[in-house]
């Protein structure tokens, strides 16, 4: 696949471009700052960007402010994150209206090649990848307020697999159940979170954004 690197370090940037042409990709360009990946984005238009979240001027949140304006401008780009931090404000609206092409992953994952690169492959074909950690603390919250506190342990771990992009099978795979078992629990799921099945709708997808969101 064609990629653009976005990192501002330039140990960590040079690694990951050998990384991916090791791995037979092409990395078409790779840049230290935001402004830099938006106007390559634009010259290049690659199947996947690759950015962390914090980067030069001001090494706040320049790199995922970045990939919100991709998305919104070239949607059939993969935009996958890769950070230090979990910025909630802005990591939550990544994802909000499509869960196709996105990731968001902790950089302690780029020592864990293999899971890095199925991310990679994961948003490049049109699916999710979110680091099960990130998930973790964008769902941080009291249970008073929690409209998921009516599912069961299962159920959450459930969900919580969907969120960071698995299908069924994977998820049955993943927590060594049936298939058939997982589709109760989605089932479940959807019932006790009022998604009622109506056209034109996801409700897979609005079961992950009320998950992500609320």
């Amino acid at each position: 696949m064609r990629v653009i690197l976005a990192e501002d370090s330039t140990l960590l940037r040079e690694g990951l471009v050998r990384l991916l042409v090791e791995e037979g990709h092409e990395v078409v360009a790779s840049v230290g700052d935001g402004d830099a990946l938006l106007s390559t984005t634009a010259a290049y238009r690659p199947d996947v960007i690759v950015t962390d979240v914090r980067m030069p001027p001001t090494h706040t949140d320049e790199g995922l402010r970045a990939a919100l304006e991709i998305r919104n401008r070239w949607p059939e780009i993969g935009v996958l994150v890769l950070s230090q931090y979990v910025e909630k404000r802005y990591a939550a609206e990544l994802i909000t209206g499509d869960v196709e092409r996105v990731g968001y992953l902790l950089k302690d994952r780029v020592a864990q090649v293999g899971e890095f690169l199925d991310a990679l492959d994961r948003v490049a074909a049109g699916g999710a990848a979110f680091d099960p950690e990130v998930v973790r603390r964008l769902l941080a919250r009291t249970t008073h307020t929690d409209p998921l506190a009516k599912l069961t342990i299962r159920e959450r771990e459930v969900l919580e697999k969907m969120a960071q992009g698995h299908t069924n099978a994977g998820i049955a795979g993943s927590l060594f159940v049936s298939l058939s078992a997982v589709e109760k629990h989605v089932n479940a799921i959807f019932d006790k979170l009022g998604l009622a099945s109506t056209a034109g709708y996801s409700r897979r997808v609005l079961a992950v954004l009320r998950y992500l969101g609320s």
